[in-house]
């Protein structure tokens, strides 16, 4: 089953090209590169995983920090080898790193031979055909339900862009610069891709954007992310199955919003709330406010409103004039908040952005040691929170072989986000093997640090899912990076 959103005749060019994809960075970036496959597709050219049988190469990169700029330049330069050994004739670099390096891309890199930044992947197709570009390929851009779309995820879930672009004027963020002011996509396109998407077999959508919880301010709706929650939990499809958001800003985090998420079966008891810091020093520093006080009445706020709710946050380390004394107080922060997941990532100096200019930089290696030691309080919070889940019975969305091991089988809870959490082993499927997809009941019989161990305990389900891999993989296979998730 290919997993295409809309369905064109494709045209009958005379020039039929195979065209493969490598995606960089944040579910965000992969959108992005799902519209570009959808575009080429749309117009008659094949896609290949198979990068020495592709005549034009596109890399979607990242460039929020250090390691994923350096990423970014090691894959554009691996790629570059298949003009050599390869068919490929051209090399196309889009995304993140060349809103950021356009100029700097062109002269240092001689084998890229076109760049396409975030408000331009409608032009992908005349850049691969050697067409004329559109008049206007800077005006911001969002795809809505119509705009053709592959899916590269496995087919059991997707990802939807509700929003793009941001207005917080987070300090060490440079998102703004390159993906603009903040927009929304229309309310009914959406609820129109997630019936498409379940009407596929999909049983898992994740609501993605810079910031979810703005969604619909700048169309004149009020609780706009409530809103459209409330109406996707009774969309045709939706019964049974997951829906999740992600990029949850706190200090709009309504009661409304956490109302709805406790209302409905279908949106999982699940919040992703990227708080960055606990002191209120820093976070002033950090252009965000609040304080580590401020977050934890938030925190029990929300799990007094949704019980049994996970909630996942991020941290930085290292900014620009972080005292020891206000990393001790993220430290107790983390202690007493008892999050279910912790991100935690390194400063990163970026020139680009106002942090860059503040007095007090950390040293290195005090940032290393503050970041081990932060997932050093979390792992065993982690593993303390997952023996609670021993001999318990829980909803399990299965996912296939493991990518360490064909014997081995994974499978995720609600409160397992799908690549940035951990993930649940299978330990004894039963007299059938699971199939991707299926939703099954597993029973906890081991708990490590951030994994789970278990067997399944119902009967396999009589109508199977559509199984298997998406038939559109990105170039070889790389898991998506947290680094933009900040």
């Amino acid at each position: 089953m290919f997993a295409i959103l809309e369905v064109r005749t494709p045209c009958r060019w005379t020039l039929n090209l195979k065209v493969g994809f490598v995606s960089l960075g944040c579910p965000k970036n992969l959108v992005d590169t799902e519209v570009m496959m959808g575009q080429l597709s749309a117009r008659g050219h094949q896609l290949t995983p198979r990068p020495e049988e592709a005549d034009v190469i596109v890399v979607n990169t990242c460039s929020f920090i250090d390691p994923a700029k350096q990423e970014s330049v090691d894959t554009i330069l691996e790629m570059a080898e298949y003009k050599k050994s390869g068919r490929a004739r051209k090399l196309i670099v889009a995304g993140c790193l060349v809103e950021r390096y356009r100029s700097e891309i062109r002269r240092g890199i001689p084998e890229v031979d076109a760049v396409l930044g975030t408000n331009e992947i409608e032009s992908i197709a005349a850049l691969c055909e050697d067409a004329p570009l559109p008049e206007n390929p800077l005006a911001a851009y969002l795809y809505h339900h119509a705009t053709p779309r592959l899916l590269a995820t496995p087919r059991h879930y997707a990802y939807i862009k509700i929003a793009e672009g941001c207005d917080h004027p987070c300090s060490f963020c440079v998102i703004p610069q390159f993906r603009g002011r903040f927009r929304s996509r229309r309310f009914e396109s959406v609820i129109a891709e997630a019936e498409a998407l379940f009407a596929q077999g999909v049983r898992e959508i994740n609501l993605i954007g810079q910031d979810t919880t703005s969604y619909g301010a700048d169309l004149g709706l009020k609780d706009g992310l409530a809103l459209l929650l409330e109406r996707l939990a009774s969309a045709r499809g939706a019964e049974g199955n997951w829906i999740r958001f992600l990029y949850a800003y706190p200090n709009q985090v309504s009661q409304r919003l956490l109302d709805t998420l406790a209302a409905h079966a279908p949106l999982v008891k699940y919040l992703d709330l990227p708080l960055q810091h606990a002191s209120a020093r820093v976070l002033r520093r950090m252009k965000r406010g609040a304080s580590g006080e401020i977050f934890l009445r938030l925190i029990e706020r929300i799990r007094r409103t949704i019980p049994g709710v996970a909630i996942r946050t991020s941290m930085i380390v290292g900014f620009p004039g972080e005292t020891q004394a206000d990393f001790d107080e993220l430290c107790q922060f983390i202690q007493a908040a008892r999050f279910d997941r912790l991100g935690v990532f390194s400063y990163s100096d970026e020139d680009s952005s106002a942090s860059f200019h503040l007095a007090g930089k950390v040293d290195r290696r005090a940032i290393y040691n503050r970041r081990r030691r932060l997932m050093s309080i979390q792992r065993r919070i982690s593993r303390a929170r997952n023996r609670r889940l021993l001999g318990e019975e829980l909803p399990v969305l299965v996912e296939g072989p493991s990518r360490d091991s064909e014997l081995v089988w994974e499978c995720r809870l609600a409160s397992q986000a799908p690549e940035i959490d951990g993930v649940c082993y299978i330990s004894d499927p039963g007299p059938r093997a699971p199939l991707p997809g299926e939703f099954r009941r597993m029973r906890i019989t081991a708990a490590h640090d951030y994994d789970l161990v278990g067997e399944l305990v119902d009967e396999p389900p009589a109508c199977s899912p559509a199984a298997g891999p998406s038939p559109f993989r990105v170039l070889p296979e790389r898991t998506p990076s947290p680094a933009c998730r900040l």
